[in-house]
């Protein structure tokens, strides 16, 4: 995938505004070699997998699993799988979970010295691990505006911190609008997911900023 400059990027984003999200795909897929879908089955991340499975059913989908989702989650994302047949690569951490709650005492709260080691473990690990392994070229996100500080810097093409070209094709849609994305398409979508790492729902991970 060609690398953009910085004016390029800028000028995309701009003409990219208001493109629907298949087209965007279709368009970067039509130069990418190795892409790839991120996953956590959290809140309308079903409108990302089904647009981007509908354009390319073999694409590559990422799931890194901290090993802390709800019921409802797994759930969901069992659902997902077989509805959409996503072709999931899954990702756990090394560590299993009764190991940190031996170690950790139990998930570390935000503000505890432990909570970056608990994070790398469960999170940040498996993550690397995964672009390792599958080496894309080309990272389709479910981020939008609006849900960091972060993630309003950014737009539907943007760079990660090791130059990947990350692209969010609903940057802009609103949870209204993927609302109606969703019943469109007869997906379902859930509300019980828990990120150990974030707890606030505005808090960055690591995976992004």
């Amino acid at each position: 995938m060609k690398k953009f400059s910085d004016s390029e990027i800028e000028k995309l984003n701009s003409q990219l505004r208001g493109v629907a999200p298949s087209e965007i795909i279709q368009w970067v897929l039509a130069s990418s070699m190795n892409p790839v879908v991120t996953t956590n089955f959290r809140p309308y991340e079903a409108a990302i997998l089904h647009a981007c499975t509908h354009v390319d059913r073999s694409m590559k989908i990422i799931w890194c699993d901290t090993g802390y989702n709800t019921l409802p989650t797994y759930k969901h994302a069992q659902f997902l799988i077989d509805h959409l047949n996503l072709k999931v690569k899954l990702y756990t951490p090394k560590e299993t979970a009764a190991y940190r709650d031996a170690f950790f005492n139990g998930i570390p709260g935000v503000d505890s010295p432990d909570h970056d080691e608990f994070t790398r473990q469960v999170k940040l690990e498996p993550f690397q691990r995964a672009m390792t392994e599958q080496n894309p070229d080309v990272w389709f996100t479910n981020l939008r505006k609006g849900q960091t500080n972060f993630r309003d810097s950014i737009d539907i093409l943007s760079y990660s911190k090791d130059g990947l070209l990350k692209v969010s094709p609903f940057y802009h849609w609103s949870d209204e609008k993927l609302d109606g994305y969703l019943r469109e398409h007869k997906l379902p979508n859930e509300f019980k997911y828990f990120d150990p790492t974030k707890v606030l729902d505005n808090r960055e991970c690591g995976l992004h900023a």
